[in-house]
């Protein structure tokens, strides 16, 4: 329900700032140009409305997580100043995922590149499809220290 304010013409709630947090997001590729990968996918989250990237971690070589014979992943943090939603960031990276030609079959199918909110500074999330902080950062040391690398303090 939205809230008339009198004499104007826009709702209560369209004056309203969105709230500014920083979004931690994983980057990983192991399929064709991974560094080619990884560059589009920080230029369009550097594209995101009212999104702006604050801090990169290095890139990094990983062995992938299971047993599966793949190649190695690049990997990458990046911190984003965003007013999106958690749930609206992660349809905006399921999209740029898509438009990398990310293919989802499998568990821990090879991938073009991948995209992960592992947390957010300010907001937690916890619906039956989606976590925030990411359940599995606990299990991977190079997320925490790729992490810490990018952390901002307010």
């Amino acid at each position: 329900m939205s809230t008339r304010v009198t004499g104007a013409s826009r709702t209560l709630s369209d004056s309203i700032a969105p709230v500014r947090d920083v979004a931690y997001i994983a980057l990983g590729s192991n399929l064709g140009d991974r560094a080619a990968h990884l560059a589009a996918g920080r230029a369009a989250l550097e594209a995101l409305p009212d999104s702006r990237i604050l801090a990169l971690s290095k890139v990094e070589e990983t062995l992938p997580l299971d047993e599966s014979p793949q190649e190695p992943y690049l990997n990458q943090m990046v911190a984003l100043d965003t007013t999106l939603a958690p749930r609206q960031l992660l349809e905006a990276l399921l999209d740029i995922e898509r438009a990398e030609g990310r293919v989802r079959s499998t568990r821990w199918a090879p991938r073009t590149l991948d995209l992960d909110i592992v947390k957010f500074e300010e907001q937690t999330v916890r619906e039956p499809d989606f976590v925030v902080p990411h359940p599995e950062l606990p299990n991977r040391d190079f997320w925490r220290r790729e992490l810490a690398e990018v952390r901002v303090t307010r």
